[in-house]
């Protein structure tokens, strides 16, 4: 390669330090290697860096162009060699963290915030998985960590979990749903009769599940849980919501809350990580999810 990342440093120094002699003060070089090596780049390249017909040779517009041009580059090769320290000291470059749809992204705030005060070089990447698709992301290698995966599968090789509370869901329905009028507790034969409204299970490679209350029900797919709740505000259906994601909707009386004839639904929720994710941003990770007190508004204790 003919650009020179040496002659790139040089015309920085001579930008920043005014001559030659100064800059190659700063390099702990000689004035004439500076020189020698600027003038063998313009010779690769066929260009002029310098006009050197006053007494201070100055930038020419090329000159000027790569000095520009060339700190970008520098900066880039400088923040690259930073990064293969970082992952050779044992973080990653990047690490993939799966939230359970039902996961509000704001609740890891802190946390994230947390990190990357100590770790700016591992480049965090969030996504939303529903159900199935949570494990299934693991599964197939999409993210390094899960968090508030529910319905626990199988176990799978390579894959390792611990339950981190219980997900509490609601049966709620918006104050004009027909639901709403009816005597306590409903009745399966009851609730049959109206659509569900279900987050749509992100799983590519399995049926999937969903929280509707009966097989058979009809049921409404949407994309997310606040377009869940949405929907139920809207009386387009009903259906469990967790209830942290409903209570402020109870509390204001545009959601009722209704008793059914089976017992109150909860999840387990878990946090699980594929085997191989064994780098120290990975573990940062693990050990925080498993002790931060914020999981306390969203998941009630084991």
């Amino acid at each position: 390669m003919r650009l020179n990342l040496e002659a790139l440093m040089i015309l920085d120094a001579l930008d920043r330090h005014g001559t030659f002699a100064a800059a190659a003060a700063r390099m702990f070089k000689t004035a004439s290697a500076l020189s020698y090596t600027i003038q063998k780049m313009e010779s690769d390249l066929n260009i002029t860096l310098l006009d050197r017909s006053g007494h201070r040779a100055t930038f020419t517009s090329t000159g000027r162009l790569m000095l520009e041009k060339g700190r970008v580059l520098l900066r880039a090769v400088g923040e690259l060699e930073q990064q293969a320290k970082y992952v050779e000291s044992g973080w990653e470059s990047k690490l993939t963290i799966s939230l359970d749809a039902s996961v509000p992204f704001a609740l890891l705030s802190p946390l994230i915030d947390e990190f990357y005060q100590q770790h700016q070089h591992t480049q965090l990447l969030f996504r939303h998985d529903v159900l199935a698709g949570c494990w299934e992301a693991l599964t197939y290698g999409e993210a390094d960590i899960v968090f508030g995966a529910v319905q626990e599968p199988a176990r799978h090789k390579g894959i390792q979990c611990v339950p981190i509370g219980w997900l509490e869901y609601v049966f709620a329905i918006a104050p004009h749903h027909p639901l709403a009028s009816l005597p306590a507790p409903l009745l399966r034969e009851q609730i049959r009769q109206y659509r569900a409204v279900v987050v749509n299970d992100s799983s590519r490679h399995s049926e999937g599940a969903d929280l509707r209350v009966l097989d058979d029900q009809p049921i409404l797919s949407v994309h997310s849980f606040n377009d869940k709740v949405q929907a139920q505000l809207d009386g387009l259906g009903c259906g469990y919501l967790p209830r942290y994601l409903a209570a402020p909707h109870l509390a204001s009386g545009k959601l009722v809350e209704r008793q059914l004839d089976s017992e109150p639904r909860r999840d387990q929720a878990f946090l699980a990580w594929n085997e191989s994710a064994t780098g120290n941003a990975a573990s940062w990770w693990r050990e925080k999810l498993q002790t931060f007190s914020g999981i306390r508004a969203v998941y009630a204790p084991e």
